[in-house]
């Protein structure tokens, strides 16, 4: 299994930015698939969401209405749409998954190395 991000870079305030996330080594299709971001000295903190089959997406507070989460199945690839960016909003985007690996339900986490997103003039 392999996550790679890209897309991050440096955007003025109340800009707009994409970052992506593509998978491999599995269907990424059959998973639930997330956002999570690392401001600098700061833990982690889940952004986003989104389902399998119907794709029902799931936001953090902080970024509903503003951030917008998709996926493409047949390019294994997953989306984050990023408006109206704030200072705060700079942080090291991952990509993350959860593989299930056994009948009984084993699973296994899995990131990739990270998107630099850095909100600034």
């Amino acid at each position: 299994v392999q996550l790679v991000e890209s897309g991050g870079g440096l955007v003025q305030p109340g800009g707009s930015l994409r970052v992506s996330c593509v998978a491999s080594g599995f269907t990424s299709s059959r998973y639930g698939m997330s956002w999570v971001r690392q401001a600098p000295g700061k833990g982690l903190e889940w952004v986003s969401t989104i389902g399998t089959g119907s794709g029902r997406t799931y936001y953090a507070d902080s970024v509903k209405g503003r951030f917008t989460i998709s996926r493409d199945n047949a390019k294994n690839t997953l989306y984050l749409q990023m408006n109206s960016l704030t200072p705060e909003d700079t942080a090291l985007y991952y990509c993350h998954t959860r593989v299930v690996i056994s009948v009984e339900g084993a699973a296994v986490d899995h990131w990739g190395q990270g998107a630099q997103v850095t909100v600034s003039y």
